[in-house]
């Protein structure tokens, strides 16, 4: 199929274009989180505790999952990009279907999460209620799954604005009814945990159905008629399966091994653990602009792959990556020039600890400047390898440079070597390295030669 080639500029202003709405999106789906936080914290301490704890296992769980979710979108891009709009109905639909299967295989997880967390040494009234917490946004897990689904068809269609606006939304229901359910404001019962746990299922299924009713009602998108025949088998699942799994199993690998380091960072003491809280805090939010250029990454590079064209990929593919790094230099002068104001902002001045947490974030955040630019480029690295649909490699690559190398090392920095809190997040930063050397080379050699 003959293409016009596009300049490098014309390049970024696609990707960007197309990036903006995602990041956006992103940021918002993580202001979800703190306003849970923020909110339980108001409540009470050991609800506080629960439902970080809770939230950080669900999102454990979600994260596996949502790879049949993050498949759809290069293969909805390929089939755009050859225009065969019959497979992306079929692709988007056995995406919903293994997302659908996957969240009622994991019931029973939510359903006996007490024992579980007791088993992991949580103390009995922090593990009872996490379980009141997780037994309800449990059936939150489908809806939250079909909503990346259908998030991830309607990136792949270049119309990721609406997925922005949804999101949006959703942060401010979710705000309302834990103002109403968690504390029992205007004649609500007082749920405390149980009602955090309501509320986030709510705003899965609002989000379900408002983007369900744009993907099939919209003008634009009728023609896929999405939810036709829903019941009926497609080919289509074996491969949403084979590139679905590794993304999830990637993910999990990645936000495991950020836990790990946490879980670590505890042994070491209570002001540093507050400190990495909220150097992670800060590093996630700035990390949400280099996943929504991923995810446009992915678009572009599996539009060109369906179209056969190998100069727009390899071309697009070097300008999303130079894209990435150039925003990150503007992060990285931030954790190097401010980074006392960035993490007082998380702290109360009357706390008699905050100066040594000021100090000892500073100093992580330091460190958060050599990461910004790993983790930017490999996340991009997988953004690019998921659009030519290459995931395998990619998850094998992952589970090596992370645990094989990047936990040892942190282990060891921190705690052979005395390094403390920095030899963890020195160990972050070599596994992060790693990774995106391999993700890097591994992309540059499969992706088609023009």
């Amino acid at each position: 199929m003959s293409t016009v080639p596009l300049s490098p500029i014309a390049h970024a202003r696609a990707l960007m274009v197309l990036a903006l709405p995602l990041i956006g999106s992103h940021v918002a789906q993580l202001l979800l989180q703190v306003t849970d936080t923020i909110m339980l914290g108001w409540y009470g301490v050991e609800e506080l505790a629960a439902g970080v704890l809770a939230t950080s296992s669900f999102f454990m769980v979600f994260m596996l999952g949502s790879g049949f979710a993050h498949a759809v979108m290069p293969m909805v891009a390929a089939a755009m990009g050859r225009r065969d709009e019959t497979q992306v109905r079929r692709d988007t639909r056995m995406g919903m279907w293994l997302s659908i299967a996957y969240g009622i295989a994991m019931m029973p997880v939510f359903w006996w999460s007490g024992p579980l967390l007791l088993a992991l040494g949580q103390r009995p009234e922090i593990a009872a209620l996490g379980q009141d917490y997780m037994r309800i946004a449990g059936l939150g897990l489908i809806p939250a799954l079909l909503v990346m689904v259908l998030k991830s068809f309607l990136a792949a269609m270049e119309r990721a604005q609406v997925v922005l606006w949804v999101t949006i939304a959703g942060v401010a229901v979710n705000a309302g009814l834990n103002w109403l359910l968690i504390f029992g404001n205007l004649g609500a019962p007082e749920l405390g945990v149980r009602g955090a746990a309501i509320a986030s299922v709510i705003v899965q299924v609002f989000s379900l159905l408002l983007l369900a009713l744009w993907a099939t009602l919209h003008r634009d998108f009728r023609r896929f008629r999405l939810f036709q025949n829903f019941w009926r088998h497609d080919p289509a699942l074996k491969q949403v399966w084979r590139l679905g799994w590794p993304i999830g199993l990637t993910s999990l690998m990645e936000g495991g091994l950020f836990h790990a380091v946490a879980l670590m960072m505890g042994w070491i003491g209570t002001v540093e653990l507050a400190a990495h809280g909220i150097a992670l805090q800060i590093t996630a939010a700035t990390f949400m602009v280099h996943v929504g250029l991923s995810n446009a990454a992915t678009v572009r590079a599996g539009r060109a792959e369906g179209a056969g064209d190998a100069q727009g990929l390899r071309t697009g593919a070097w300008v999303a990556l130079l894209v990435s790094q150039g925003l990150g230099v503007f992060v990285i002068a931030a954790f190097l020039l401010m980074p006392e104001p960035l993490v007082r902002l998380f702290l109360d001045a009357g706390n008699p600890r905050a100066t040594q947490i000021i100090a000892y974030g500073s100093v992580l955040l330091g460190m958060a400047a050599l990461f910004q630019v790993a983790d930017a480029a490999q996340v991009m690295a997988l953004g690019l390898l998921r659009g030519i649909r290459d995931t395998r490699v990619p998850m094998v690559i992952a589970i090596v440079c992370y645990w094989g190398i990047g936990m040892p090392a942190a282990y060891l920095l921190a705690f052979k070597v005395d390094m403390g809190g920095v030899g963890l997040w020195t160990g972050l930063v070599i596994g992060l390295s790693l990774t995106a050397a391999a993700l890097l080379v591994r992309f540059w050699r499969r992706a088609p030669q023009p």
